[in-house]
């Protein structure tokens, strides 16, 4: 009867340790083992059975069985690590290149969209079939010349008018560089998307039409040329490589006089806008539609004067500053969703985020932990400087996060603040504005939109005096009571909700900002100064 007892236990009621339970995920990885491993003890539990008339045979077996179980969930441990050790390897590999956002910017209708399709058609990230469904689609609304700009312009608004609206977004990589293409819209009415863009972006491409009467309306008085330079400017693309596009046109024909003309009326514009134009901008020309000169160089037999490189070779020796991969966490949040917990996007300012992270959200403080990190589409255990990243985060709901809050580290969190000193510039004021105390406008700070007022001008900088001042022989300055076009003022600025902002000098991706009222640009500037930390005012 004893024998049969023991006979009936089932042969594979293996106890599992606490621990195993906690790898049950692991174990699809693995091979499926816990079937096997209880036939192993088969043969121990028949002998125990049969000396079971000597003594209690329980223990030895139970024992027999905890070894087995520990040795085979220590197997299965040691099976994850050397999977995610393989994993982690292959990351490392993969991160040897790069990363940098480039943003198109321009004049709507200057064939930023179409650049931008031709570069993710020529990097092989769109196929031939999908390039022919484009095609039909633009010759059935008779707008042939428009289907390359369909591979940015994903939605129905944006084909049926031919204007980009959102931001597009779009990955492509060169020898040495991967790139984040952003074809911020170039029409008056949608440039705080612009400004979304911009701020995230490390190169500009600056596209100009060089097709007779197009380029000097974007240039002129009201164009969007000038205005996106300054704000790319202001909001901290350092480089620019300037593209003379629609070269091909019948009404230019690769002229060189042409080319000479936009760039000679270029040029003092961009030094005006701050740019060293020997070290920071490059001009050349392309033809985006037919993708002339931006995988490969131009041929002589269309182009006789250009021996320049192409588009492809310019970006990928581009030299960006490096940013500190060990600093403080900062990443402004562009949006955020649902998906099976909170999701936000962003670009890293500074700092490395890594799974198991615990930061803080600012400027509501709530301590939140990464559980997720994906770059593209593609998971990643940590991200660095520049990335553009997706972290799913527990402990926050997604109605708590609005765009513009930062994820930031908790040892040294972002300051959070209602007012702040800036130095301005002043651009173009409305026609019968005056800037004083009392000014209201729109703020835009990497991705905070807030309105604004500025209750106090502190001083007038003299630019022209700047450099010959001798600083000990400094007099106090009267404040100034307002300031014209042109100007360049310290002030003090005041927001209704706290919004997260860093000094410039410290971190100068959340210390740009510009200035609008009613759909234009009247000044740019950088934060100077920050009330003291843990206050939100001076």
């Amino acid at each position: 009867m004893e024998h049969d007892a023991h006979a009936e236990a089932p042969p594979h009621a293996v106890p599992l340790p606490e621990d195993a339970t906690v790898d049950d995920w692991a174990r699809e990885d693995a091979e499926p083992m816990p079937v096997d491993s209880g036939a192993a003890p088969a043969p121990a539990k028949v002998a125990a059975a049969d000396s079971a008339a000597d003594g209690p045979p329980e223990p030895a077996a139970e024992g027999v069985k905890e070894i087995q179980s520990s040795l085979q969930s220590l197997e299965l441990k040691a099976n994850v690590t050397a999977q995610e050790d393989a994993q982690e390897v292959e990351n490392e590999e993969e991160e040897t290149k790069r990363h940098l956002n480039v943003v198109f910017i321009g004049h709507v209708d200057a064939g930023k969209s179409t650049a931008g399709g031709q570069i993710l058609f020529l990097s092989g990230q769109v196929d031939d079939r999908t390039i022919q469904k484009y095609e039909k689609e633009a010759k059935d609304k008779s707008r042939e010349s428009w289907y390359m700009a369909y591979i940015m312009d994903t939605n129905e608004e944006e084909r049926v008018k031919g204007k980009t609206v959102e931001v597009g977004r779009a990955h492509f990589e060169t020898e040495h560089t991967r790139f984040t293409i952003l074809d911020a819209p170039g029409h008056k009415s949608y440039v705080p998307n612009m400004i979304s863009g911009a701020s995230q972006a490390d190169i500009g491409v600056l596209v100009i039409s060089a097709r007779k009467g197009e380029f000097e309306t974007g240039y002129e008085k009201g164009g969007q040329t000038r205005e996106h330079v300054l704000l790319a400017k202001t909001l901290g693309v350092s480089k620019l490589v300037v593209v003379i596009n629609k070269m091909d046109e019948p009404t230019v024909k690769w002229s060189k006089e042409r080319y000479d003309e936009i760039e000679g009326k270029m040029v003092p514009f961009l030094k005006s806008s701050g740019y060293n134009v020997k070290k920071d901008v490059q001009f050349l020309p392309i033809s985006g539609l037919l993708g002339t000169n931006m995988k490969t160089r131009l041929d002589k037999s269309i182009c006789s004067w250009w021996d320049g490189p192409c588009l492809f070779e310019v970006l990928d020796r581009i030299e960006v500053p490096l940013r500190d991969p060990k600093g403080p966490v900062r990443m402004p949040i562009i949006d955020k969703y649902k998906d099976m917990g909170t999701v936000v996007m962003g670009k890293i300012e500074s700092g490395t985020i890594r799974e198991g992270d615990s930061l803080l959200v600012m400027p509501n403080k709530s301590h939140v932990k990464a559980i997720g990190i994906s770059l593209d589409e593609s998971k990643v255990r940590r991200a660095g400087p520049a990335e553009n990243v997706r972290v799913k985060l527990s402990g926050i709901e997604e109605e708590d996060i609005m765009a513009g809050f930062v994820l930031s580290s908790v040892a040294n969190p972002v300051g959070a603040v209602t007012e702040f000193n800036a130095q301005l510039q002043i651009l173009e004021l409305l026609d019968n504005a005056i800037f004083t105390a009392g000014y209201k406008a729109v703020l835009h700070i990497h991705s905070v939109v807030e309105e604004c007022e500025i209750v106090e001008l502190i001083e007038e900088i003299d630019m022209k005096k700047k450099k010959e001042a001798d600083p000990k022989k400094k007099k106090p300055k009267r404040k100034p009571l307002f300031v014209k076009n042109g100007a360049v003022v310290v002030c003090r600025v005041q927001v209704n909700n706290l919004i997260c902002i860093e000094k410039f000098s410290d971190f100068p991706q959340l210390g740009r900002f510009t200035l609008r009222t009613e759909g234009k640009t009247v000044a740019v500037g950088k934060v100077v100064e920050v009330p003291p930390v843990g206050s939100p005012t001076f």
